[in-house]
């Protein structure tokens, strides 16, 4: 993968993997390109068909011919607009396809990674990358490629024509011709590096703005919005500095290449005039010089320009490239398929750290049998959720093993072993849509009857028919439009409707009020009956009815039992833990 650093106009490593995504459209690719052709061909046609008509038709006061031409060039005019409609609707269909497919690839290829990199990765710049990003790939065919094709060829075809003309009417022209040349070579690496700074600064705004808004409840709270401003005025500043820059460049080039064109159709009338007077050359071949500079000069100001759309696309196809290659995938290697988990879990001797050199488990050791109720406590930072997280494979363990029902997760597929893991979270996320469509995930086996059902078991039922269009209420992005109580009961049915073998609960109910809290305590008591269940305990009630206790303090295990075992323990960690957590939440009650 090419570095963005680097200063160079074109990378055609980059290019060559970009074009690999146009095979499925070869067909549309092939006819873009010969109507790049034919454009030029047409282009080229006009300036001949004038010298013509000028020297027989106007100069000689034919009116017949006059007339026969000036059909003539209307009938080519009409070519060339049908094949620039063409050229320009199928060069912008195959751009969007393109990108629909890098897209797809790009979403699912995301999907795949480690929570470790969503942890070390800003959503903001994530989102550049897949929308805007990829929208300027789509501009390389649509404004870029194929259009610098047409002008290449068409400036070609500029030079020969004037060449078989008037050799020396041409000498003048392409004695300016490296002069713009050569500016339109520094204009090309000038806006490289311009351009790899604006999409810098257009991320950092995305991903400034995204994180504010947010967490917009946050910066009110905490008064934080005058500083919050002025930080934004800050980036959004170097935003407008970046793009400032292409403009100070572009301004500078269009200039001098528009000074240059006009000084050269000032030498070509006055030397042309010259020439015309003592009969050398013919006044037609003078406008046709004119209007063949124009089209010689008048690409490569464009050309320049669509440059610029060729290289931001590149620059945004290289980044989304260094998405598409980073190798930060769960290894999914397993062949066995996880059905009807009996719930046996096993954690033997597990080392892990989300950084390196700083484990957060020291050496877990603990056994889950099937249809227990294992309730995990300790301090914040012990190490409970990284339990949930190793259990279904979001990080990969350093060392030691976890089995269930006697096998490794890692010979489980990835797919089949979440599957019969259901989390409830304790910051539940629900999207945009209906509460129905929250709990099935659009899940098509699973009916609207069943999570009905579901609902009445669990104790739900009742508080969704009391909501405007009950499961086809839309809760707004994030669930918004209901308290932290009821998405938390939208979690457990969504949960419960998947009839998991394994069920793992971060319960949190310390913010949620009495009615939804006895909502809660039912479905919990429903939902982990019967079925191998662990809980990281907030509530006294869960951790007195669970079967086992596991205690955890700086990433070990410091203690198990159960509830009764462990306060019979004198300055046990656990009866310490509860004389001061939850013997005074008992008391409250």
């Amino acid at each position: 993968m090419s570095k963005e650093t680097t200063g160079n106009a074109f990378d055609y490593t980059l290019f060559k993997r970009l074009m690999r995504y146009t095979k499925p459209y070869k067909f549309t690719f092939t006819g873009v390109a010969i109507s790049a052709v034919l454009l030029s061909v047409f282009a080229i046609a006009r300036p001949i068909l004038l010298k013509q008509t000028v020297d027989n038709y106007i100069i000689t006061k034919d009116l017949n011919g006059l007339t026969l031409f000036i059909l003539l060039m209307g009938v080519v005019l009409l070519f060339e607009v049908i094949f620039q409609l063409l050229f320009i609707y199928y060069a912008n269909w195959l751009g969007q396809s393109v990108i629909k497919d890098i897209r797809i690839k790009l979403f699912k290829h995301m999907m795949a990674f480690k929570m470790k990199y969503f942890d070390n990765s800003s959503v903001g710049i994530l989102v550049t990358r897949a929308v805007s990003d990829i929208e300027r790939i789509a501009e390389i065919f649509s404004n870029g490629l194929f259009m610098i094709v047409s002008d290449l060829l068409k400036m070609l075809v500029v030079i020969g024509v004037m060449l078989t003309t008037n050799w020396r009417l041409s000498l003048i022209v392409f004695c300016v011709l490296p002069v713009i040349l050569y500016a339109t070579r520094l204009f090309q690496k000038a806006m490289k590096k311009a351009f790899i700074d604006v999409r810098a600064q257009v991320a950092n705004l995305n991903s400034f703005v995204q994180e504010r808004i947010s967490g917009m409840k946050i910066v009110q709270l905490f008064v934080r919005e005058d500083e919050e401003y002025e930080n934004f005025r800050k980036i959004n500043k170097k935003h407008e500095r970046a793009w400032v820059k292409t403009v100070w460049y572009n301004s500078i080039f269009f200039a001098v290449a528009e000074l240059l064109t006009s000084i050269t159709t000032g030498l070509i009338v006055w030397y042309g005039g010259l020439r015309v007077i003592v009969g050398e050359i013919e006044l037609g071949t003078i406008f046709m010089f004119i209007q063949l500079s124009q089209m010689l000069f008048g690409p490569l100001r464009q050309i320049a320009d669509k440059f610029n759309t060729l290289q931001m696309g590149m620059v945004a196809a290289n980044r989304i490239f260094d998405i598409l290659d980073t190798s930060s995938t769960i290894e999914d290697k397993g062949n066995v398929i996880a059905t009807n988990f009996k719930g046996d879990i096993s954690f033997k001797n597990v080392r892990f750290g989300y950084l390196e050199n700083e484990e957060v488990l020291h050496g877990i050791t603990f056994d889950v049998k099937s249809g227990e109720t294992v309730a995990i406590v300790g301090a914040t930072g012990a190490g409970k959720s990284t339990i949930i997280n190793l259990l279904n494979r979001f990080y990969d363990i350093n060392s030691g093993d976890i089995t269930i029902d006697g096998t490794s997760i890692k010979d489980f597929s990835l797919e089949s072993l979440r599957g019969q893991i259901a989390i409830v979270l304790q910051d539940v996320f629900l999207f945009a849509d209906t509460i129905l469509n929250n709990i099935t995930l659009k899940n098509n086996s699973i009916t609207e009857e069943q999570v009905i059902e579901a609902a009445k078991e669990i104790g739900v039922h009742k508080f969704i028919k009391s909501l405007p269009h009950t499961y086809h209420y839309n809760v707004k992005e994030r669930g918004v439009m209901l308290s932290s109580g009821q998405r938390q009961l939208i979690a457990f049915l969504r949960a419960y409707v998947t009839n998991p073998g394994i069920l793992v609960l971060d319960e949190a109910t310390s913010s949620v009020d009495s009615y939804s809290e006895k909502l809660i305590q039912k479905a919990t008591e429903r939902i982990t009956r019967g079925r191998t269940s662990i809980i990281i305990a907030h509530r006294l009630a869960t951790v007195k009815k669970a079967d086992k206790i596991i205690v955890m303090d700086a990433g070990k295990i410091v203690e198990t039992g159960t509830h009764k075992e462990l306060l019979k323990k004198e300055n046990g960690y656990y009866k310490n833990l509860y004389e001061v957590q939850f013997l005074a939440e008992e008391e409250v009650i």
